[in-house]
């Protein structure tokens, strides 16, 4: 499978060398567009990434005014700009994955996630899925079936020739929860046991006798990548938005969480032990 590239991460690689060419140089972004003749605001959305398109002509006048002549360095960051302009798979489904989460997850080269409501997304079974999204009892068949779609697809990305390695640490409550009926739900395990087998794909069950731990805060996802450009990113869902974590040490804070988390919970080969035997109470 030819890997994807995600949009946001473009943009926020070049967001991140810009600020940086600007802090080396001491100026605030008032500075910088006094110098090239720009309104503030147009510096500030541009580092944040709240301008979504940033054209060649302006990435020329920034990189000129920061003096930035390397031609190798100003065609990756072209490329940046023109990548990041572009859209991924999931725009058709962005009235449905508002949080562009994708987005993320396709350039990841390390993905860990806490979950402690229900199987992760990237590990779902069809049925186990649009069993959850009947849940919300306001959504459509049409709705869902597109839901359900856009998930399967956001599933490929464990299926590259490179996949991102995928730490899951799942509470035991996910296992014990049964969604959709007792069948749905052995099929839905038996599926976790089999992307288990990966040598990506690690997954570990925290059981209720561990009592409370480092991450009784709630599920989060943590993705790492390769260009050191590109600063890992936390990610946490609430019952009404979504929020990016991106302050270092509110990531390293994440991290810290996980690890505890990580400690607390069985290991792959006795959490496979453990699912097995749920799957078994559920088949009994």
């Amino acid at each position: 499978m030819q890997r994807a590239y995600g949009p946001s991460v473009r943009r926020r690689r070049l967001n991140v060398r810009l600020r940086k060419y600007r802090e080396q140089r001491g100026e605030t972004t008032g500075q910088v567009a006094r110098a090239l003749g720009w309104q503030q605001t147009k510096v500030s959305k541009i580092e944040t990434g709240e301008r979504k398109k940033v054209t060649p002509e302006e990435l020329d006048g920034l990189l000129d005014y920061y003096g930035e002549h390397s031609p190798e360095v100003r065609e990756a960051l072209h490329e940046c700009a023109r990548l990041g302009n572009q859209r991924g798979w999931w725009a058709r489904y962005r009235e449905l994955l508002p949080s562009g989460l994708p987005d993320f997850e396709v350039e990841a080269s390390v993905i860990k996630t806490y979950e402690c409501q229900v199987v992760p997304g990237l590990l779902q079974t069809p049925d186990y899925a649009e069993a959850v999204f009947r849940a919300n009892l306001v959504r459509s068949d049409q709705e869902i079936a597109k839901r359900l779609e856009g998930r399967m697809k956001r599933q490929e990305v464990l299926n590259r020739v490179d996949p991102p390695e995928y730490w899951v640490i799942v509470d035991e409550a996910v296992l014990r929860r049964t969604v959709g009926s007792r069948q749905v739900m052995a099929q839905q395990l038996r599926h976790l046991t089999h992307m288990a087998a990966r040598h990506n794909v690690n997954i570990s069950v925290l059981p209720f006798d561990e009592g409370a731990h480092p991450a009784t805060m709630g599920s989060f996802v943590i993705m790492e990548y390769i260009d050191p450009m590109d600063a890992g990113i936390g990610y946490v869902e609430t019952p009404t938005s979504s929020l990016y974590v991106e302050d270092p040490a509110e990531v390293s804070e994440l991290n810290s969480l996980f690890a505890g988390a990580q400690g607390a919970a069985l290991s792959p080969g006795r959490s496979l032990t453990f699912i097995g035997d749920v799957i078994e109470s559920l088949e009994a």
